[in-house]
């Protein structure tokens, strides 16, 4: 990793190089929302089946088929929320605030599985602290930064995300801490790699300061909002 750091702040990046950097996200973004969409549909049709097999029964099980009309119900909430969900990674509310902690959870929920296949384990070490940031800087700089960092650092590793708060604003820590086991089956990404310059100009468009040591580590400063 190069060793530069952006600073919070900075003038704004040139809108063509940031937008590049955006789509470049999103397409290596796109298998992870794809399954985000569809893990709450799947269940839909085999409940569907289950019910309708009861309803053709001689005397149809009332309760059962109620309680699966009730999951049917769940998981059609459950996707709408996913859906809305998806459209906020796709055009971001720029008001919107949300927490260290909360903006954590969201980014490994969509990641940890892909980044599972390819070798790598999200640790989430980040615990309640005071302070609201930015949600769609902050979601967009540390997707960015995960995927990275695994584009750049050989798998098997853990991918252990630590969290502080300041005065000015929230600090994230992103170390690759590589591990012992069988190396991931090697596949090419969907899209091209990200490089320090994709992060840099998406830090400076979203006022986020980000720096690495040049090793295996990379810090967000997130200004409060």
């Amino acid at each position: 990793m190069p060793s530069p750091s952006v600073a919070p702040g900075s003038p704004a990046v040139p809108s063509l190089q940031a937008e590049a950097a955006r789509y470049a996200l999103i397409r290596r973004l796109a298998p992870s929302m794809r399954h985000h969409l569809v893990v709450n549909l799947q269940p839909i049709g085999m409940i569907y089946e289950v019910m309708e097999r009861r309803l053709r029964a001689p005397t149809p099980d009332l309760a059962h088929v109620q309680d699966s009309a009730g999951k049917i119900n769940g998981f059609a909430k459950a996707a709408l929320a996913s859906s809305l969900d998806v459209i906020g990674w796709l055009a971001p509310d720029d008001t919107a605030t949300t927490t260290l902690e909360e903006v954590v959870r969201e980014c490994a929920a969509l990641l940890a599985t892909s980044l599972s296949f390819r070798g790598y384990a999200l640790r989430n070490q980040v615990s309640a602290l005071p302070g609201a940031i930015r949600r769609s800087g902050a979601r967009t700089l540390l997707t960015a930064t995960l995927i990275h960092c695994t584009d750049h650092l050989p798998a098997p590793a853990d991918l252990v995300i630590t969290g502080d708060a300041g005065d000015s604003g929230g600090q994230l820590t992103i170390e690759v801490r590589p591990t012992e086991g069988e190396h991931p089956f090697s596949s090419e990404p969907n899209y091209r790699k990200l490089a320090w310059v994709d992060l840099h100009a998406l830090a400076l468009a979203d006022g986020i300061g980000v720096e690495t040591n040049g090793t295996q580590a990379v810090r967000l400063r997130l200004p409060w909002a």
